[in-house]
């Protein structure tokens, strides 16, 4: 009976088999995560390397997206597309000025450089044309010998050629227009060698200040003027193109060469200035420039304006004795 009332002890011994295969599901959460923290890295590395103005650029756009777009501005971009706020050009301080890999045509005209390089390349011109005449002069047997009758300067107006009278080579006939046969032959060779060039031409006549009068009125202004004329009309006879002048005037005795002797025999002269661009407008537009030299330019304008109203005289008998 005690053997019955014990019951045996049986232990069950469970084989377990090998473990399952798990798979790759954790290589691509990790994958994910590695991916996520480079992108997050790169983001601050690009954020540490951006400037303030990019940032401020990137903000506003993200702020109002559509008015940075449209109205574009410092550090949105300012591209000359019809929308604002395009382009390429990450390097910028103040925002993005490409819109392609094309620079845009940009065209900026600087009128004061423009007119004083005009000014310069007609001041060498002139100076070229001074060069020629005086080799001209130089070369010609007949010229040469009044080589001290020819004054050539350039001035603020052109290049100035200057005809004066010698005490004993006089240019024209004792109180007339009348030109010396040598006077002629300065003129016809000034006249082919100015018709060379593009520059208008304007004479004067001057007068000494020897007091001169007529019971018909002809003075030392109608006799300038008439100078001045005669010397026009053999510049044309020599080869200059009627044309190309532009002003001739009288001046008598208002404006002198030599202002210390106002009798000077230098004073009577005939002046032929070859103009520069800026002149030639004036003139052109009637702020007259008159080619005077010296502080007298007002009172001689004025004179001029008085004494001719603004024209040449009608020639006149004039008699003896005035040079």
């Amino acid at each position: 009976m005690a053997d019955e009332g014990q019951k045996p002890i049986i232990v069950k011994r469970v084989k377990k088999g090998g473990h399952g295969h798990h798979g790759g599901a954790w290589k691509i959460a990790y994958a994910d995560f590695v991916t996520a923290m480079m992108a997050f890295f790169l983001l601050m590395w690009l954020l540490g390397s951006t400037t303030k103005g990019d940032m401020e650029g990137i903000a506003n756009y993200f702020k109002t997206p559509l008015k940075v777009a449209m109205q574009g501005g410092s550090g949105s971009g300012n591209s000359n597309s019809i929308l604002q706020g395009g382009g390429k050009d990450l390097t910028r301080r103040n925002g993005q000025v490409k819109n392609g890999d094309i620079e845009p045509n940009k065209k900026s005209m600087d009128l004061k450089s423009a007119r004083e390089a005009l000014e310069k390349q007609e001041a060498a011109r002139l100076e070229e044309l001074k060069q020629r005449i005086q080799q001209t002069i130089d070369a010609n047997p007949l010229l040469r010998k009044y080589k001290n009758q020819l004054l050539l300067d350039v001035t603020s107006e052109g290049l100035r050629i200057q005809i004066v009278d010698e005490k004993n080579r006089p240019m024209f006939a004792s109180a007339s227009a009348q030109l010396q046969p040598y006077t002629r032959d300065i003129l016809d060779v000034l006249g082919l060698v100015l018709n060379d060039v593009p520059n208008r031409i304007g004479l004067s006549g001057h007068t000494d200040s020897t007091p001169y009068s007529t019971a018909e009125g002809y003075t030392n202004w109608e006799l300038s003027a008439d100078r001045a004329n005669a010397s026009r009309r053999e510049l044309v006879h020599g080869g200059l193109s009627d044309a190309k002048i532009l002003r001739v005037v009288g001046l008598g005795s208002a404006v002198h060469l030599d202002r210390a002797d106002p009798f000077n025999p230098i004073n009577r002269r005939i002046s032929i200035l070859v103009m520069n661009k800026r002149t030639e407008n004036a003139v052109l537009h009637d702020g007259t420039p008159l080619d005077v030299p010296g502080e007298s330019a007002d009172a001689a304008v004025k004179a001029v304006a008085e004494a001719t109203g603004g024209g040449l005289a009608q020639p006149a008998a004039a008699p003896a004795g005035k040079k």
